[in-house]
């Protein structure tokens, strides 16, 4: 599932090539995504300007003149494109180009989703942050709100294994499983600890490397697996620097021990029993 890596690095490529185009025309192939996408959504970006591109959390946030937001996430297997003279589809399967922007220069925007778990909808932008998707939603972790004395604070008293907590969004936004596996291991604390029982100085590990893992992923476009492309068509390039995830077995990285799996809150985890307590 695309996390916020994958979503951050495709706002920024975004942003450079798509803001200041008007779009032209809209058309929605197949609206059956996570919820149906509305009929209304052609009538109401048609003739609009994208302004900006932004993100929170996991949500891609196309920002148009007129006051009207594109709301977008990318669910288990989406991809957003821009496609422009030169540009490859390559894995990309039309057969799930579900929803298409035709830009005034020519180029296109397309929502491909095979699983079609996604979600696009417009919005206003004065009602954005009351959505239901956004409203109580935690600090962005590359922000000064996600710090060592708020993330100390919010795990006091907590018996939900740490990976839960940093997974859920309530309490940061936009990490996600593959990352969460990679800050607890670079953080040497063990997915499945309480997160009550978390010391101050894991804490302020951890703070510091969601930071530094997030970023890294940023610069390599993110993790791709399977389906996930950017806005360009290209894969992320972080698989080929995670220590942990989807790892069980292999040794690992810092001192060769196998690294195991568990599942915590029904997802798997990966995590290396002698590096990580």
């Amino acid at each position: 599932m695309p996390e916020l890596p994958e979503v951050e690095s495709l706002r920024r490529i975004l942003a450079r090539s798509a803001a200041g185009r008007r779009m032209m025309s809209a058309t929605v192939r197949e609206g059956r995504l996570r919820r149906a996408v509305s009929r209304d959504l052609p009538a109401a970006v048609t003739g609009r300007t994208v302004q900006s591109v932004g993100r929170r959390a996991k949500y891609l946030l196309i920002e148009l003149s007129g006051g009207q937001v594109i709301m977008v996430h990318l669910g288990m297997s989406g991809s957003l494109t821009h496609r422009r003279d030169g540009f490859d589809p390559g894995a990309l399967d039309p057969r799930h180009d579900h929803v298409e922007f035709a830009l005034d220069d020519g180029s296109r925007l397309v929502y491909n989703d095979p699983r079609r778990f996604g979600l696009m909808k417009v919005v206003a932008r004065s009602h954005l942050d009351s959505t239901e998707e956004l409203k109580g939603l935690g600090p962005e972790p590359l922000g000064s709100d996600f710090n060592a004395a708020y993330l100390w604070q919010i795990t006091r008293g907590r018996a939900a294994a740490i990976k839960n907590v940093l997974m859920d969004q309530r309490v940061v936004a936009g990490v996600g499983n593959i990352y969460a596996s990679e800050i607890l291991f670079r953080a040497q604390v063990r997915p499945t600890r309480p997160a009550g029982k978390v010391t101050r100085a894991e804490v302020a590990r951890i703070v510091e490397h969601t930071v530094q893992v997030l970023r890294e992923a940023i610069g390599r476009r993110g993790t791709t697996f399977r389906s996930y492309r950017d806005s360009r068509g290209q894969p992320g390039r972080f698989a080929e620097r995670l220590r942990v995830y989807d790892r069980a077995g292999k040794p690992c990285p810092a001192c060769t021990t196998a690294i195991r799996s568990v599942i915590v809150g029904q997802r798997s985890s990966f995590y290396c029993p002698r590096c990580q307590k």
